[in-house]
C-alpha cells in the first residue's frame, strides 16, 4: 500500500494539472497511454527527461502486472528516441522515488566529453544547489529546451505511427 496517498503527491496534483488545462506545458513532450515524459531540468546531459507514471503506485510492484509491462515499454521507447536523437555514450536510468514517492523514470543520456561521465548526475546535481554557476552549467543544454522537446516528440509520433 502506498505510503503517500494520491492528493499529496506532487506527481499526482501536475498530472491532474496539465490533464485539466487546454494550454499546453512547454516541458510535457509527450502522453503516453500510461506515463507522461517531461523535459527534466539539467540539460546540460542534453535529451533528459521523465517518465512519470499515470497512475499513482511507489514501487512498480505495486502496479497490475499488464500496466508496468505497458509502462516498462513506454520507458523503452523513449529510451530508443534518446539514443537515436541524441547518441550518448551511455543511458543511465534511475528509478528512485527518494523525494517524489510516485513512480518515475529518469533518464539521463551521457557524453564523453562529460568530465564527470564516471560519476552518478546526482554528484554534480547536488553540488549545483548551493552554486549559481554550476546550477546554469547543468541547466543549459546545446540547444533550446523548446527544440529539445521538438525533436524527442517528433522522434516518439515516428516510432509510435507504426
Amino acid at each position: 500500500m502506498p505510503l503517500t496517498l494520491p492528493e499529496q503527491c506532487l506527481f499526482c496534483r501536475r498530472l491532474q494539472t496539465w490533464e485539466a488545462s487546454s494550454k499546453a506545458d512547454p516541458d510535457v513532450v509527450w502522453r503516453f497511454p500510461h506515463s507522461v515524459v517531461v523535459l527534466g531540468s539539467w540539460q546540460y546531459y542534453h535529451g533528459y527527461c521523465v517518465l512519470i507514471s499515470r497512475i499513482h503506485a511507489e514501487e512498480l510492484s505495486q502496479l497490475e502486472r499488464t500496466v508496468r509491462d505497458a509502462f516498462l515499454a513506454e520507458m523503452c521507447l523513449l529510451a530508443e528516441v534518446l539514443e537515436k536523437e541524441f547518441q550518448p555514450r551511455k543511458l543511465n536510468y534511475e528509478l528512485l522515488g527518494n523525494q517524489v514517492p510516485h513512480l518515475h523514470w529518469h533518464l539521463f543520456p551521457r557524453y564523453a566529453d562529460d568530465p564527470g561521465h564516471l560519476k552518478p548526475v546526482w554528484v554534480a546535481i547536488e553540488r549545483a544547489e548551493g552554486n549559481a554557476e554550476e546550477q546554469a552549467r547543468l541547466t543549459n543544454g546545446p540547444c533550446p529546451r523548446e527544440e529539445t522537446a521538438r525533436r524527442i516528440a517528433r522522434r516518439l509520433q515516428e516510432l509510435t505511427a507504426r
